[in-house]
């Protein structure tokens, strides 16, 4: 039996959506509801599948059964296609199985030509609303089909309403919209050198193959990145008999929504326009009348409306937005589905309809995407202001929020302008660890080079500050202190703006305003949290952080990083100095200077933590990454530890490194300078000890090796830090339980998580290095492999940002399964930044770990993933 690739829209329904796609699948639906919907049918996604690995081709059978489906269509309609004398019009459109609002084409009035406009004409005994349905599908078929730009059209319509001394194009009359239509085949021809066709059958299947290919378009690749939309799904192409809404003042066509989509108030929201067809709502020649004033216009169509409409929301049990014509008089609902809203809006429709009976707790939960909880949590720009503003250039929306500011070049000269008074953008080709104070001090962050998990991306994240990373197109001069982007030059001091959640970069200061959480928020999160068995901890550095992270609903920290508390201006010269040390004697007598400041600041996070479980993880970064950088600090270094210059840059020349990412670092560090690991693993026991009897709360500390990829690395280091952290218990004649564990970050430990299981009492997944070292890149470097790679469909999306379930998901769940059994009370997490990416966050529950950890802004994002995820995969 052959495969059906076409479908009746008295075929479908909702449940078809990933086959008829989401516009196709409603069409179906509301058409079986016995709506007013007009005629047609819809070519699959599996269609569309096959004509892009087919060599872009329409299959013999798929133009078969599409003719078949035309010929029932014509049936149902008493019309045919071409016909001389009672032509039959229709509109083919996109719908992939996820709402992409106008990422792909659309035509509608395909069927007319030279002949059948006159059939029309007569029909309808309105020949000048016979011109304006061609003169509008020449244009359309042209510029969407064929290729030829709207422009060319537009501005020869434009210049012949002034020549005839008219406003709108309803100004203009049957006799010259006979004139535009024979201007339009005349530009069509000059651009072609081939007349407009005439045969509708071939305009029919050129339409459909152009909106397959419309899939393929810059804009729906950007939206299908931007929401994790696979390429893999394809769109639909619905065929649908045309309703006209520009037959008079008896016809209109108009947009609404059954619920506002800004608040989520429950009013109906909508506007529509008389005497005209879908593309000018949306195009804003003319201003469209609000839909309360159809009750004065034609109410009992306002009626009929308003029925239909409350209909359709209690059946789909969620806010629509409807698109509907009016032809003479008779209502027609041509498309339904779920409306786009805010965050704000989304939380208070699910909330609202819970409390209307209308859905579940738990489907109201499925109604929120995750990742829109970022609006609630950053600011925004004000929106009349970034609709009028031009992009000049576009980054990787590394995180999210809106940014408006002066340019500064340098940390210190981002954190003086900051302290001035100043909003700042900090512009670098790349962020280092030294960079943090300028970091913290501005509005947003934008580097010329790095990926989703770079320095300056993980650690903005963590911040909650807005970040553009890996703008290639940037042209750096660091020396005059200017950058180029879009034709423009940016010295110190412009105001540029960032736009974090779409990676947008904006040549001038644009207006933002506050996130605002309402009590909706506290509800909904109450539900998930109620919901959930996966639990979330947050990456934090700080108390603050740590606070921040609190107050979003984290249930503890799944990392610690101890080298960000060594950058601050007091403690990174006597770093330093350690580094420069010749003897183990002169590296601990500089540490000696440190601990006091880890152990503060470890009492810091054990404070504000409470007795909420805290994972530290020893010195990771390679040395190399905290030496001077100019000739300033070397020589205050020099001065310090008594050695030249010269004899400093030597040593520090030592230290590079050509692949540092797999070079001293981690554990190794630890051994070779045990002196390290005692030193922390001391500040961190006797941190918790003094807290513990000061707050009289008990602390379990955690103490976490990193990038172990050998048994006897753990064994070593492990040995070092229960030693010390025996001589604090003695000395302090107080023992605390803690744990021991490791990072999952190199594959090789992975592969043998049943040996290092037999040490480590947990596992955290390091998901940035483990996925680095899986796929053989680095982060840093990889913004533009990654970028090509997508643009040529060999990655889906990028795996630094979403989990990588096949490669390096296999590992994680080898290492869950082999370590299980040797160690059934393991604890099982994950610190990765693909902690707060709602996929990644599902593949954690579904693989048993017991917590996900994530940046505090991310915190809610992952608690409702999380929620999700037990309602779809109940463990």
């Amino acid at each position: 039996m052959s495969k059906k690739y076409v479908y009746m829209f008295s075929e479908g329904n909702a449940s078809m959506k990933n086959l008829l796609g989401g516009k196709g699948a409603n069409l179906a639906e509301m058409t079986n509801l016995g709506l007013p919907v007009p005629h047609g049918f819809t070519i699959s996604t599996e269609a569309c599948t096959e004509y892009n690995e087919g060599g872009k081709k329409l299959t013999d059978e798929m133009i078969e059964q599409i003719d078949v489906a035309l010929g029932k269509l014509e049936e149902l309609a008493g019309k045919k296609l071409g016909d001389p004398e009672n032509p039959l019009l229709v509109s083919v459109r996109s719908g992939a199985r996820a709402s992409m609002p106008g990422m792909m084409d659309t035509v509608l009035n395909l069927g007319l030509n030279d002949v059948s406009v006159e059939g029309l004409a007569k029909k309808t005994d309105n020949p000048r609303f016979a011109y304006d349905s061609y003169r509008r599908f020449i244009m359309m078929f042209a510029d969407v089909v064929i290729g030829v730009s709207k422009s060319k059209f537009e501005r020869r319509l434009d210049e012949y309403k002034e020549e005839v001394g008219a406003k709108y194009d309803t100004d203009l009359t049957a006799e010259d919209l006979k004139k535009v239509t024979a201007i339009f085949k005349q530009i069509y021809l000059d651009d072609q050198g081939k007349d407009f066709p005439q045969d509708p059958k071939e305009q029919l299947l050129e339409a459909a193959m152009a909106v397959f290919r419309s899939w393929d378009n810059p804009r729906a690749f950007v939206y299908r990145r931007m929401n994790d939309i696979p390429y893999s799904w394809g769109t639909a192409v619905n065929v649908q008999m045309m309703v006209f809404g520009n037959m008079g003042d008896t016809s209109g066509t108009g947009v609404a929504f059954t619920r506002n989509a800004a608040t989520g108030e429950k009013a109906m929201l909508g506007e529509y326009l008389v005497n005209a067809q879908g593309e000018d709502v949306v195009a804003g020649v003319r201003t469209p009348n609000p839909i309360a004033k159809l009750a004065e216009d034609m109410p009992n169509v306002y009626d009929q409306f308003m029925e239909i409409a409350n209909k359709l929301e209690n059946h789909y049990k969620d806010m629509q937005d409807m698109e509907f014509t009016i032809e003479e008089g008779k209502l027609f609902f041509l498309q339904t589905r779920n409306g786009k809203r805010t965050a704000n809006a989304a939380l208070r429709i699910a909330v609202e309809m819970v409390e209307e009976g209308l859905i579940t707790t738990d489907e109201a939960l499925m109604r929120v995407e995750p990742k829109q909880l970022d609006q609630l949590l950053h600011p925004a720009f004000d929106q009349a202001a970034l609709k009028a503003a031009k992009s000049l250039g576009k980054g990787l929306p590394a995180s999210p929020g809106a940014a408006a500011g002066k340019v500064y070049f340098t940390a210190e000269e981002a954190k003086a302008a900051a302290e001035a008074g100043d909003r700042v953008i900090l512009v670098r080709l790349e962020t280092s660890p030294e960079d943090i104070e300028g970091m913290a001090a501005s509005q947003g962050i934008l580097t010329v080079r790095g990926g989703m998990t770079s320095h300056a991306a993980v650690v903005a994240r963590g911040m909650g500050t807005c970040c553009v990373s890996g703008c290639e197109e940037i042209k750096m001069n660091e020396d005059a202190k200017t950058f180029t982007l879009g034709g423009k030059t940016f010295a110190e001091g412009d105001y540029i703006s960032l736009d974090g959640s779409t990676g947008n970069i904006y040549g001038e200061d644009i207006p933002t305003v506050e996130a605002e959480i309402t009590g909706n928020f506290e509800t909904f999160m109450k539900w998930a949290d109620a919901k959930r068995s996966l639990k979330v901890r947050t990456n934090a550095d700080t108390p603050h952080d740590a606070q921040v992270a609190i107050d979003f609903g984290a249930e503890g920290i799944g990392l610690t990083r101890t080298e960000h508390m060594f950058f601050e201006a007091d403690r990174i010269m006597k770093f330093r100095k350690m580094i420069m040390s010749d003897t183990v004697e002169e590296r601990e007598a500089a540490l000696e200077g440190i601990e006091p400041f880890q152990k503060e600041d470890f009492k810091g996070i054990y404070k504000a933590m409470k007795e909420r479980p805290v994972t530290i993880r020893l010195l990771d970064p390679p040395l190399h990454e905290f030496m001077p950088n100019t000739e300033e600090e070397f020589a205050q270094l020099a001065e310090m530890t008594g050695k030249t210059v010269e004899e400093l840059k030597i040593k520090a020349r030592g230290l590079h490194e050509l692949n540092p990412m797999m070079g001293h670092r981690g554990c190794r560090l630890a051994v070779s300078y045990p002196e390290i690991a005692k030193m922390q693993a001391k500040a961190i026991m006797e941190a918790a000890v003094e807290v513990s009897e000061e707050e009289g709360i008990n602390i379990v500390p955690e103490i976490m090796i990193p990038l172990i990829g050998e048994i006897k690395e753990l064994k070593f280091v492990k040995n070092i830090v229960v030693e010390t952290v025996e001589k604090v218990f003695e000395a302090k004649g107080r023992k605390l339980d803690y744990l021991v564990g490791t990072m999952i970050e190199i594959p090789r430990a992975a592969l043998t998580a049943d040996e290092i299981a037999t040490e480590a009492e947990f596992f955290s997944f390091g998901t940035n290095d483990l996925t680095q070292m899986t796929f053989g890149l680095s982060r840093d470097d990889a913004g533009k492999i990654l970028s090509d790679y997508i643009d040529k469909n060999i990655y889906e999306v990028d795996p630094t940002a979403r989990l990588d379930r096949t490669g390096v998901g296999l590992l994680m769940k080898w290492a869950v399964e082999k370590a299980k059994p040797v160690r059934p009370d393991i604890h099982l997490g994950i610190c990765g930044e693909h902690g707060g990416d709602p996929y990644s966050v599902e593949f954690c529950h579904l693989i048993g770990l017991d917590y996900v950890s994530c940046s505090p802004y991310r915190v809610p994002i992952a608690r409702l993933a999380a929620a999700q995820a037990q309602l779809q995969f109940p463990r």
